[in-house]
């Protein structure tokens, strides 16, 4: 499997935080459509099948990301 790069995966986790606030806020359809391409984009980029999972894969593919992170991982 392709690895994204640590950036793509920083950049990609920011606007979909950013979309969440924003769709919580007007549920406009752009918005939602935006959502649904960067959380299918994070799905294939981490090798998952939804986003909750695609977004700790991510995160735990950044520098920095702790070693006891791992556990999330597995359930």
């Amino acid at each position: 499997m392709l690895m994204a790069h640590p950036a793509v995966l920083k950049n990609l986790i920011e606007q979909y935080e950013t979309l969440r606030v924003l769709r919580a806020e007007e549920a406009g359809e752009d918005v939602r459509r935006r959502m649904d391409d960067i959380a299918y984009t994070l799905c294939v980029a981490t090798g998952t099948g939804d986003i909750d999972a695609a977004l700790v894969a991510a995160r735990h593919r950044l520098p920095g990301a702790r070693v006891e992170d791992d556990s999330l991982l597995s359930a």
